[in-house]
Formats: structure tokens, C-alpha cells, sequence
């Protein structure tokens, strides 16, 4: 490819797909028996790229939604990056984006499919891009808000029969500390982590006292997302790390909660803090100032798990993230699966871009609604 003529993008199209779950999902913001979700296919002649948008239905994890990213994408984020002519570096979606404010699970998966194309043509994998140095990635499982603790410890000794290496449970009021203490009890040496998602006020400090003792890896958001300063104070009176996940929207955000002391531990998710680009510099500058972090997830299809285990390469990312298997949430995963080995690893794509694409018969019969932008 020749870099001074740059990238030109001939469509844009749009897929929102819905992917049955194999088990209702639920967490304190509420239950998902779907995974619905944004695809975005870039065009570029000799080659195409994806990437995958993984708001919500509903604007509860964040601000963003996915009818509103659809909207913002087909009315302003994509026309914006067109209208700018051929793309120059991987770095210039970023810039063409900046005007909007906002948006970031939008913004990153148009990004990716871009970067996607980009690398694509250079014949480069993204892990190679993002400075991966494994080619395997230790694997952890976010396990849903369960009916019964015995529930839960079915489910949980499935999970470790198949080789997973963490369990995070979630967790709400009222299915906190007991819940918790039940599955302590039957695994003692299991590395375990909670995820209130914000449920929970700097009052509840008995609560997480009482989680203090219980020997867990760290506990994941268990503020507000704005409460920084609480989380600072929380964090000076528990021995157990807090590890941060919706009040990290950016490397400026990260940096900031490192400063005050808010958390020990990041979750990076490239759709929460606005795209691979933005999440390496989360991890650049966690590695630099010695914070340990790991790749959350978001139910993602093979599409935006394939970028994730590029991210979860990196040297930065120390701790086992949320990269489950395909057969944990779908039946029918719209690309190949991916698949946990028996020692808890799962291989890295490492073959052009993200390394995967959907298979067109799995699109199609997920496929909810399509839409298409022309370039200039």
C-alpha cells in the first residue's frame, strides 16, 4: 500500500445482529437473554475489516445505547470519517472523531474495523500491532447473579473442570456477602473476584469489610462510576484491591484514579474507553506506574473477542480477563469459535488484522437490520 496516498474507504455498512445467549446473564443492572450488537464492515476494494460495537439495549452500563450508536454512527461518526477523504494512519479516525463528543463504544468499533482494514492490507496481525507478547492468554469467566449459591457452585465447577484460571462473581445488594462466603467456603484456593458494577455507596462499608476477609483477588467497581474520591477513601481502608472498570473511560481518566489512590487494579474494555488505540494507552500508562490490569468483556461475539485476546497479549495485562470460550455464551458464535484449552489458555488470532470474520450463514441468520454509507 502506498502510505502517502493513504486508506480509502469505498462503504460503510451497518448490522445489528441478535445472538441468543445459552443462559440468561444477569447482572445489578439487569438480565440479558441476547447479545444485540453493531457490526461494522469496511470496504476498501481489495479488502474489507470489522469491527463490532458492543453498547447495550439500554443505556444502563453507560450512556450509550445501541439504536443511539446506531444513529450516531450512520448519521455523524461515519459520514465524518469519510467526508475527510483517504485515511493517512490508524491514528486519523481518532482525529476526525475528536469534534464528537462522546460515543466512545460508537467511535471504537468504527475504529477497529478500519484499523481491521489497515492491517489487513499490511499482511500485520493487531496483536502484533498493539505490542502483544504471548500467543496465549490465561482465561477467566464472569459468572451472572445465579438463583441459589448451590446454583452457582454447579455452574462454577463446570467452569473449572474447563480449565478457567479466575471466577468473577457478580454480585448486588442482597446477593453479596453470603453468596460469596458459600462459594469461599467450597473453594478456598480458587482465585476469586466480585463485580458490584456500581451498585453499592461508601455507607456500605461493613459489607465490604466483611468482603475483606474473604481472600478475594480484588473487588470491581463497587461505587458510582463518577466517585473517584470515594473510591480513594474505600481503597485506604480495605487490604483487598479495587480494581476499576466504568470510571475508566480513558487514559486521562486512568491516570487520574492512579493519582488519587482510587483502585490497584484497571479493567480495560477497548469500547468503553473509545477503541484499541485508547486502551493501549491505558495499559501503556498502567505498566508504567505498576498497576496490574486485564481485558474485561462485554459479551462480545467472536468479532470483538478476537481484538480482545490481541489486547489481553500485551506485556501490561498480568491478570486472567473476561476471554471466555464462544460455547459459553452462544450456541452459534457468528465466526469460529474460540475455544479454551485444557490449562486455561486461549490462542491469540494471529493472522492479518483481527484474524477472524464472520461467516456469512451466521450473519444472516442473526442478522436484525442493515444500513450502508458511501464514501466520497
Amino acid at each position: 500500500m502506498n502510505e502517502t496516498l493513504g486508506l480509502t474507504i469505498r462503504t460503510v455498512e451497518l448490522h445489528e445482529v441478535k445472538v441468543p445467549l445459552v443462559r440468561p446473564f444477569r447482572t445489578s443492572f439487569g438480565e440479558e437473554r441476547d447479545k444485540r450488537a453493531i457490526l461494522i464492515r469496511v470496504d476498501a476494494g481489495d479488502v474489507v475489516g470489522w469491527g463490532e460495537c458492543v453498547a447495550s439495549e439500554a443505556p444502563r452500563y453507560s450512556e450509550e445505547w445501541l439504536a443511539g450508536a446506531w444513529l450516531a454512527l450512520q448519521n455523524n461518526l461515519i459520514p465524518s470519517v469519510l467526508a475527510a477523504g483517504p485515511i493517512e494512519d490508524p491514528l486519523a479516525v481518532g482525529r476526525r472523531l475528536e469534534w464528537a463528543r462522546g460515543h466512545r463504544m460508537a467511535k471504537a468499533a468504527l475504529e477497529a474495523a478500519i484499523l481491521d482494514v489497515w492491517l489487513r492490507r499490511e499482511g500485520r496481525s493487531l496483536a502484533t500491532f498493539v505490542g502483544a507478547v504471548r500467543s496465549r492468554v490465561s482465561c477467566g469467566v464472569s459468572v451472572g447473579i445465579a438463583a441459589s449459591p448451590e446454583a452457582l457452585i454447579k455452574e462454577i465447577r463446570g467452569y473449572l473442570a474447563t480449565g478457567y484460571q479466575r471466577v468473577k462473581l457478580k454480585i448486588e445488594p442482597g446477593r453479596d456477602v453470603e453468596v460469596v462466603r458459600a462459594i469461599r467456603h467450597d473453594f478456598p484456593d480458587m482465585p476469586l473476584s466480585v463485580d458490584a458494577n456500581a451498585a453499592y455507596a461508601l455507607a456500605d462499608m461493613p459489607l465490604f469489610e466483611a468482603l475483606d476477609e474473604l481472600g478475594l483477588v480484588m473487588i470491581e467497581q463497587p461505587l458510582h462510576h463518577e466517585d473517584l474520591l470515594d473510591h480513594a477513601s474505600l481503597q485506604a481502608r480495605l487490604r483487598t484491591p479495587i480494581c476499576l472498570d466504568e470510571s475508566i473511560r480513558s487514559a486521562r481518566d486512568a491516570a487520574a484514579a492512579i493519582k488519587l489512590g482510587a483502585c490497584r487494579v484497571i479493567n480495560i474494555k477497548p469500547g468503553r474507553v473509545g477503541g484499541v488505540l485508547e486502551a493501549r494507552r491505558v495499559h501503556d500508562l498502567a505498566l508504567r506506574e505498576g498497576i496490574p490490569c486485564w481485558i474485561g468483556g462485554m459479551l462480545e461475539t467472536g468479532v470483538g473477542r478476537a481484538a480482545n485476546l490481541a489486547l489481553a497479549a500485551m506485556p501490561g495485562v498480568t491478570m486472567p480477563g473476561d476471554t471466555s470460550g464462544s460455547e459459553r455464551y452462544f450456541e452459534e458464535d457468528l465466526t469460529d469459535p474460540f475455544v479454551v484449552s485444557p490449562d486455561g489458555t486461549m490462542a491469540v488470532p494471529d493472522g492479518p488484522g483481527i484474524g477472524v470474520e464472520p461467516r456469512s450463514d451466521r450473519l444472516a441468520r442473526s442478522l436484525v437490520r442493515s444500513a450502508r454509507v458511501i464514501g466520497a
